[in-house]
């Protein structure tokens, strides 16, 4: 991915730090993947707590970096706790995979415990974008939306650190 460290003009919410913007490259993205409802979001920690014994045994896993990956839909949406791989070849039957579309996006900084995310994506649907000039690049329904990535130093055990969420922008 290519970094550009250029910030917007546009005053930030109070609570949001202003996003990087970055050019993702393709990735192969692979996973655990259910459906939602805001009334149902709630659930995806058991997601993940599925997810995670599968970490130390994926022979094609490309680094200890976790993504979750939303995919909107006219109803609620599907979550993909996942990682990059290099192939799919040898990967567990439950498993499903994307390739990301190579997109531009905004990366905005999440400080807090991961149960507060939520807050976070409000914060930039409701109060950075309208503001920033830009538009969610979002592709047909079903297509990978935002997502968030939780790097080497995120601390599952805390649910804190290294947390950022990923947004296409146009």
């Amino acid at each position: 991915m290519t970094e550009n460290s250029l910030q917007s003009d546009n005053p930030s919410p109070s609570q949001l730090e202003l996003p990087r913007f970055v050019d993702g490259t393709s990735m192969l993205l692979a996973g655990l993947r259910d459906h939602y409802t805001r009334a149902t979001m709630q659930e995806i920690p058991k997601l993940w707590q599925r997810f995670v014994p599968y970490l130390d045994k994926l022979p094609e896993k490309i680094s200890s970096v976790t993504y979750g990956i939303c995919f909107p839909l006219p109803e609620g949406f599907d979550y993909l706790s996942a990682v990059e791989v290099n192939s799919a070849s040898q990967l567990p039957k439950e498993f499903s995979v994307v390739a990301m579309p190579v997109e531009r996006y905004a990366v905005f900084t999440h400080r807090g415990h991961v149960s507060k995310l939520n807050e976070t994506c409000r914060a930039i649907e409701q109060e950075w974008l309208p503001k920033s000039g830009f538009s969610f690049a979002l592709g047909a329904p079903g297509a990978p939306g935002f997502f968030e990535r939780y790097g080497e130093n995120f601390d599952p055990k805390i649910g804190a650190g290294d947390i950022e969420v990923w947004v296409p922008i146009r």
